[in-house]
């Protein structure tokens, strides 16, 4: 029953504002379609796994949203980059960051 809450909190601080930031990042690097395309793929396999992680390790879940909420990691650096719908989403993140 905690790990469900823990679940739902980790959603709620850092899935759905990885989702957003996801979106901001994308139209604001102007990313191709095939790209945006890949993020919801990407989002909708990884979304999952971060949460059920959150809810398995509660240490790992206080310290993410932490380092989230005062800037320390970005969350799109939650993704893994060796998934193949995350591959490119992850390299064009990244890139765009690196331009800003």
């Amino acid at each position: 029953m905690i790990s469900n809450f823990i679940g739902w909190i980790f959603a709620l601080l850092v899935v759905d504002p990885l989702q957003a930031e996801i979106q901001q990042q994308a139209e604001r690097a102007r990313l191709p379609v095939e790209i945006v395309r890949q993020s919801q793929a990407c989002l909708t396999s990884q979304g999952p796994k971060l949460i059920e992680r959150a809810a398995g390790d509660y240490g790992w879940a206080a310290a993410t949203v932490v380092n989230i909420a005062i800037g320390h990691t970005a969350p799109a650096e939650l993704l893994d980059g060796s998934d193949p719908q995350c591959a490119a989403l992850v390299g064009a993140l990244k890139g765009a960051d690196e331009g800003a």
